[in-house]
């Protein structure tokens, strides 16, 4: 048992995080988002029956956003058409001010391919059970400063 590691990170999360380097990313998945085949060239973290805004605010307490990078936080954007509503989006932003001063100008979105493409890089996917759609976040990791 550790102190102050949050309950929600599990050993395997903890080691991941821990591996991660200066710009490395990291994707939370909701429950539709296909972790193991857009994962099969990096570390799939099985998360199931955990919502996103939970992880998030727990990987948030242990890692630093990039502030070498304007948007260190990126969701998928709503495709065009679609009228699917996001408000699970102003929850990661408050979560985020939490720990970033830079709040939700850290935010950034791309296009729903572009995220697969760019998410098929990351170092590793959490494949959550979250149920919102849309509900796909990336962090780019920063660096530890004294």
């Amino acid at each position: 048992m550790l102190k102050n590691i949050p309950p929600i990170i599990s050993p395997e999360l903890l080691k991941t995080l821990c591996e991660m380097g200066h710009s490395d990313r990291i994707v939370l998945a909701d429950g539709n988002f296909p972790a193991e085949s857009v994962g099969k060239d990096s570390k799939v973290i099985r998360c199931d029956g955990h919502g996103i805004p939970e992880l998030l605010d727990a990987i948030l307490t242990l890692f630093p956003l990039d502030t070498y990078v304007q948007r260190p936080v990126l969701l998928m954007e709503v495709v065009e058409g679609d009228e699917t509503q996001t408000p699970i989006w102003e929850e990661y932003k408050n979560i985020i001010a939490k720990y970033d001063q830079r709040g939700e100008k850290t935010v950034g979105e791309l296009e729903r391919f572009e995220f697969y493409r760019q998410a098929r890089e990351a170092y590793a996917i959490v494949a959550t059970g979250e149920k919102a759609a849309y509900g796909n976040i990336m962090l780019q990791k920063g660096v530890v400063n004294p």
